[in-house]
């Protein structure tokens, strides 16, 4: 039941700061931000946001300057459309998702040439013994 309401929430919260970043903060620092996902606590008292910045590394990093910089704004706005007693505190962490994906297709590609040259290889290969080892003296007689 709690856990219920605590997804309920994150994903409320996930869905005000989108809308309010879609419509934009006065900085300038501010890049193409999507919020991944949002964490709220068991005591609903504190919310994790993860967010990716679409840029350079210059970029998320102002970005999140920015972020840190609008979070008593977007926390006044959440608290503003969300009907609970006590808003959540607002902690933006950026999301490695994005390098780890990229991570992962390196790995993904170095794997298939890796796969491909092992092919070439095996296509000419043959057998490093007789054609038959098993074959017995006793059947050749026969």
């Amino acid at each position: 039941m709690a856990g219920e309401r605590q997804a309920r929430l994150a994903d409320r919260i996930r869905v005000i700061l989108a809308e309010r970043l879609e419509k934009g903060l006065r900085d300038p620092r501010l890049g193409f931000v999507t919020i991944t996902e949002v964490r709220v606590t068991g005591d609903l008292q504190h919310a994790s946001v993860f967010y990716t910045v679409l840029g350079t590394e210059e970029e998320r990093v102002a970005s999140g300057a920015a972020l840190a910089s609008a979070t008593g704004l977007l926390r006044k706005e959440v608290g503003r459309q969300l009907n609970v007693r006590l808003v959540p505190t607002l902690e933006f962490i950026p999301d490695a998702l994005p390098e780890s994906a990229g991570h992962i297709a390196d790995l993904l590609r170095q794997a298939r040439e890796r796969d491909e040259e092992v092919t070439r290889l095996a296509a000419g290969a043959t057998h490093a013994g007789d054609p038959d080892p098993y074959r017995s003296e006793d059947a050749e007689e026969d």
